[in-house]
């Protein structure tokens, strides 16, 4: 009998010490919810079900959560929507988060939400081996993907109206674009904020910046709300030219859009650095903190190249897709990710009221 007693109550202490660890998280005592009742030795699969909000294409995020649930054993679903559209998201739903996890978009969008405390900072070991220009030092977010603007051009447009595909940002104010260039709205699209950012650095001020938007509206066809869209519609013959990330224009081209021309603006271009983030007061924080931990590995990284997502990968053991393109062959701005989401909400207000308006 003793030895049995002496069992249970080891049980007992390794549950007061779950319990215990468990309450360290803002999630008050979400792992007593989480034992699994009796005195099993063996641990339970992790309690609990994550929901992931994805800044990027719908199919590479379909599969890393499929991956992240094999890897892990933890369950996770995802809702896609535009950088822009999840900040408001999460920023409406403060009071009572309904996301754990923020996964993939421009980095400009996590800093903007850092300043406004929609974050919950954390530094995952993992994160030690990411470049410091591609991560929050205080470890509210770190990036996981790093993808260039470009031009996606139709070549049979450029063919019938006798064209090159334009290879600089001044080409685009070209009368034979006008009403032919697609690109989506700041407002909602982390890609259009990135390459609004990109134009008032590559203009030199933004004065000269605003100038050349104001040049470039009378140019846009329609302002898509998904950066990627306008790769899309080029590639439908919708539209001549889309401005998006180079690694979508890519991705297009491999599904089977021939038509689709992608050229790298000489002038300057900018990047993202696609981020990830746990939202404040989430009530998984434990598995939150291990999607990220999972996100930031080889494992997690190299995902998106199964499904033709072709970003740099921050991870430098992570092995990248072979048809990214290459940084170190462009003309990169130096693009200041904390200034740019400082910035972000002034500079889109001022786009909307002084070129969409």
């Amino acid at each position: 009998m003793g030895m049995k007693k002496w069992m249970s109550s080891v049980t007992a202490l390794t549950m007061a010490a779950l319990l215990f660890t468990g309450c360290g998280s803002s999630g008050g005592n979400s792992a007593a919810t989480g034992n699994n009742g009796g005195g099993d030795a063996a641990p339970a699969k992790p309690q609990g079900k994550l929901t992931v909000y994805v800044g990027f294409q719908e199919d590479h995020a379909v599969a890393a959560i499929k991956k992240f649930t094999e890897d892990t054993g933890i369950e996770a679903s995802m809702i896609r929507m535009s950088g822009g559209e999840i900040l408001a998201k999460v920023r409406a739903e403060q009071g009572n988060p309904q996301a754990d996890v923020w996964y993939g978009g421009p980095a400009d969008t996590f800093v903007q939400a850092t300043a406004e405390g929609l974050l919950q900072p954390y530094n995952s070991p993992i994160a030690e081996k990411v470049d410091a220009k591609y991560k929050d030092p205080d470890g509210n977010w770190t990036g996981i993907y790093v993808g260039a603007l470009g031009f996606a051009s139709n070549k049979e447009f450029l063919a019938k109206k006798g064209l090159e595909a334009p290879k600089t940002w001044e080409d685009l104010l070209n009368p034979a674009y006008k009403g032919e260039i697609v690109m989506a709205d700041p407002a909602s699209s982390g890609t259009a904020y990135t390459a609004m950012y990109t134009v008032l650095k590559v203009m030199g001020s933004e004065e000269k910046g605003f100038e050349y938007l104001s040049k470039l509206h009378p140019q846009i066809q329609q302002y898509t709300t998904s950066g990627s869209a306008p790769g899309r519609m080029v590639g439908m013959g919708e539209a001549g030219v889309g401005v998006l990330f180079a690694h979508d224009v890519i991705k297009y081209q491999e599904e089977g859009f021939d038509s689709l021309e992608l050229t790298i603006p000489e002038d300057g271009t900018g990047y993202e650095t696609g981020a990830i983030g746990i939202v404040k007061n989430t009530k998984n924080e434990e598995l939150a903190q291990k999607f990220v931990d999972w996100a930031l590995s080889p494992a997690g990284q190299e995902v998106g190249k199964t499904v033709g997502s072709y970003q740099n990968l921050t991870n430098p053991d992570a092995v990248g897709p072979e048809k990214a393109v290459k940084l170190s062959d462009i003309n990169t701005i130096d693009y200041d990710v904390v200034e740019a989401g400082k910035e972000r909400q002034r500079l889109i207000d001022k786009w909307s009221a002084e070129v969409k308006k």
